[in-house]
């Protein structure tokens, strides 16, 4: 098979949801946006409410929409860019609960959906969505006669623990949420691990079920292996790739494997330092990643492989993520098309 195997272990995802849950004295949601960070919304979502989540969260309705045929009737699905122009069908239709942002958004779900569910989005430092102290001030009565579900904050630092805009969002949200008997959440998963003071009634981790920092423990939930279309040997001095940025320092034997930048294996991973992995041995990656192909060393092999594993458990999502000066999200959600998939539950 010339195709790059994905496989995506959906018995881990359950796991890394159980243990973050386990974490908590609270209700743990699931995020599953981004087409379940790439890995596909319906499976992930399936497999999550299999491990007992009931409440999940999306970008945008439409992703929504698919959640809800995936899990049917029942568990409670959030919608974090709330209630848009154009979204009132896709709300109705698929009893999504919009996380309103805005006065106008407010206004919108009050005009269109007055019996639907609803909650609201503060913002408390980020900066980027959310209703600001001022707004929800002058909203707060208006909305909480219209008895939210939810409402939330999102932390902006919480990847580092010492941070001290961590506290500072903390007091701000317990300042705007308080004696207004609504649930609450503040978390996802760089906040959960930050302790029982930033959970509240709700805690909503992403990238930690899917095997990310900053959930150390997690369980690996993809790995990726490449076939082998051709070795070569290669003389000391002469050069691989666009560009001749590697030259070989002795005689080399160079496997290209099929994979490259249109599978989301970004150009700037060449950057490294980078390995594909034959079992437990590291092949450095040679030459630049080009659209469809990529160029390891071999050389010290043994024998010649059929297939180099480049998300493997000595190279996860994290570790890909800082040779392309990236983080593990943008790999993940940047894993193309292509791939053939196995589903591991």
């Amino acid at each position: 098979m010339s195709t790059a195997k994905l496989t995506i272990d959906l018995t881990a995802l359950a796991e890394n949801w159980r243990a973050l849950d386990a974490r908590t004295g609270c209700e743990t949601a699931a995020v599953v946006k981004a087409n379940g960070y790439g890995l596909d919304a319906a499976r992930v979502s399936r497999a999550l409410a299999q491990a007992g989540a009931r409440q999940f969260f999306v970008a945008v309705a439409e992703e929504g929409a698919v959640v809800r045929k995936a899990l049917g009737p029942g568990p409670g699905i959030s919608v974090l860019s709330g209630h848009m122009e154009g979204d009132t069908d896709l709300i109705r239709d698929h009893d999504l609960i919009p996380m309103l942002n805005s006065v106008d958004q407010m206004l919108r779900h009050m005009e269109n959906l007055p019996s639907r569910r609803f909650g609201v989005q503060l913002d408390t430092g980020m900066n980027r969505l959310g209703m600001e102290p001022g707004e929800w001030a002058a909203l707060r009565d208006i909305a909480l006669a219209q008895k939210p579900v939810l409402l939330m904050s999102h932390l902006a630092c919480a990847d580092d623990p010492d941070h001290p805009m961590n506290r500072q969002q903390l007091r701000s949200f317990i300042e705007v949420t308080a004696n207004n008997n609504v649930p609450r959440s503040l978390s996802a998963t760089g906040g959960l691990l930050l302790g029982k003071d930033y959970h509240f009634d709700l805690t909503r981790p992403g990238i930690g079920l899917y095997g990310g920092l900053p959930f150390a423990e997690a369980q690996p939930v993809v790995s990726l292996s490449l076939p082998v279309i051709q070795i070569r040997d290669v003389a000391q001095g002469e050069t691989v790739g666009y560009g001749n940025t590697w030259t070989a320092p002795r005689p080399s034997r160079i496997a290209t494997v099929a994979a490259g930048y249109a599978d989301g294996l970004h150009r700037a991973l060449a950057s490294g330092p980078l390995d594909l992995y034959a079992g437990d041995t590291a092949c450095p990656v040679v030459g630049r990643v080009s659209m469809d192909l990529i160029t390891a060393d071999v050389t010290d092999l043994p024998e010649d492989p059929g297939r180099l594993d480049i998300l493997c458990r000595h190279q996860p999502i994290d570790t890909l993520g800082d040779a392309a000066g990236t983080i593990g999200y943008e790999i993940l959600t940047a894993l193309g098309g292509r791939y053939a998939r196995e589903y591991l539950a």
